[in-house]
């Protein structure tokens, strides 16, 4: 599992010629991940700045409120998706009961991206 940072820089990458990134979003929703990188790759901008705005920065948001959550975000994204992630491991942190909450939201909003 994946918990690096990458598809929140896609329209810097691809705009200086970079055509490849690594996605953590690929771990729960590929169809997302290959979403965003056809919009960029075809120069798509209005479609990947609904793609980023929809759908990355939520998620990065979330991330970035707590040293080591790009992990355990992903992870929580797994589990509540019925997917065998489990608990971090020691020295990061468990999601924050308010965060799971705002993570349910997403991966209903997310719906359409899931398959």
């Amino acid at each position: 599992m994946g918990g690096g940072a990458g598809d929140d820089g896609v329209p810097g990458y691809y705009s200086i010629g970079i055509r490849t990134y690594t996605s953590s979003i690929a771990t729960v929703a590929p169809k997302l991940s290959l979403e965003l990188h056809e919009a960029a790759a075809t120069a798509d901008a209005a479609r990947l700045a609904q793609l980023m705005h929809d759908y990355v920065l939520p998620l990065y948001a979330i991330r970035a409120r707590r040293k080591g959550y790009e992990v355990s975000v992903m992870k929580e994204m797994m589990n509540q998706l019925g997917m065998a992630a489990g608990p971090v491991r020691a020295r990061l942190v468990q999601v924050a009961p308010e965060d799971k909450a705002q993570i349910t939201k997403i991966l209903e909003k997310w719906k359409p991206v899931l398959g």
